[in-house]
């Protein structure tokens, strides 16, 4: 039930396609109305106004943040649009938050940092966890470094990105004693054997007595609410749209296999996981733009996922 319940709604962008759009897709034998030559300028005119504005607005998947933002309410939508909601009254505090980490780009792995995909990620993600569970979302999420004396709390903390993680000798010794005293710790969107490389080198400073260990698909984050049955790639969105010509999900030559990694206390608590060569943050937020790219992985894989992984560590 629950899984029809998701794929039903799910099984529509937030924002609908204006009619003509929703009527040509309705109607294939409208598409042949148009000359091939004419076809193919219209979709690379269309392909460059598209990544033209994503540059223009911070770069590839990067977004534009001013200094004093605290939430990802306060940033512009960087794709179709954040959904809103409200809580009740008096219970505002009553609720789980997503929250990201600001961190310094260390400038050897990657091209990528912190504010990557926010905040549609953040507050599409918030949304559907709400609107799947039981759970009471934070309708902002929040921004915080780990310096931050709110840090404690928040008991969710999400790095996208880390192949270019940074942190120094003060970051390290908060970031171990939140992790110790019952905090939990999410990376996604890093790729290949450098990047993984990198957040392995900086966890053994944050954790050095602790190590990663690959996650089986027979633990119980991948029984509820959702049964996930295999370990899924979410490529970023145009190298998902291609994928449904050449099959090609990687993101580079040694990023195949997808791992899901995790650190866990002597009790069996997961206190960090790494979701290593997938980009679920891309699955969050493009969720609007492009129907083959929804019901292929933001539908079927980083949703489940996500929602998951917060049901999980929720609960545990």
């Amino acid at each position: 039930m629950v899984r029809e319940l998701f794929r039903l709604e799910l099984g529509a962008p937030m924002n609908p396609p204006p009619p003509h759009v929703a009527e040509w897709r309705q109607n294939p034998r409208l598409r042949f109305l148009i000359p091939h030559r004419l076809l193919t300028v219209l979709l690379l005119f269309t392909t460059v106004a598209v990544f033209a504005q994503r540059r223009w607005r911070g770069g590839w998947g990067e977004s534009t943040v001013h200094e004093g933002a605290r939430t990802a309410r306060e940033i512009e939508s960087h794709s179709t649009g954040t959904p809103t909601w409200t809580n009740t009254a008096g219970f505002e505090h009553d609720v789980f938050t997503f929250t990201r980490v600001r961190y310094e780009h260390n400038g050897k792995y990657g091209r990528g940092g912190w504010t990557t995909d926010v905040p549609d990620s953040d507050l599409n993600l918030s949304y559907r966890l709400q609107q799947m569970t039981s759970i009471r979302v934070d309708p902002n999420g929040r921004l915080l470094q780990l310096s931050d004396p709110e840090l404690p709390h928040y008991p969710f903390l999400y790095i996208v990105e880390p192949g270019a993680l940074s942190l120094d000798d003060h970051e390290t010794t908060l970031l171990r004693q939140y992790l110790l005293n019952g905090g939990f710790l999410m990376f996604d969107d890093f790729w290949g054997d450098r990047e993984w490389s990198n957040v392995e080198q900086v966890m053994s400073k944050v954790l050095p007595d602790r190590a990663f260990q690959e996650l089986g698909l027979d633990h119980d984050l991948y029984k509820r609410p959702f049964v996930i049955r295999a370990k899924g790639q979410v490529p970023n969105m145009r190298l998902g749209i291609d994928s449904q010509f050449h099959g090609v999900t990687a993101e580079r030559p040694d990023a195949e296999e997808v791992h899901h990694r995790a650190i866990v206390d002597d009790n069996g608590r997961i206190m960090v996981l790494a979701t290593h060569n997938t980009d679920n943050g891309d699955g969050w937020e493009r969720e609007g733009e492009n129907d083959y790219y929804f019901h292929n992985f933001s539908e079927k894989i980083s949703y489940p996922l996500g929602i998951n992984i917060i049901f999980y560590v929720m609960t545990h």
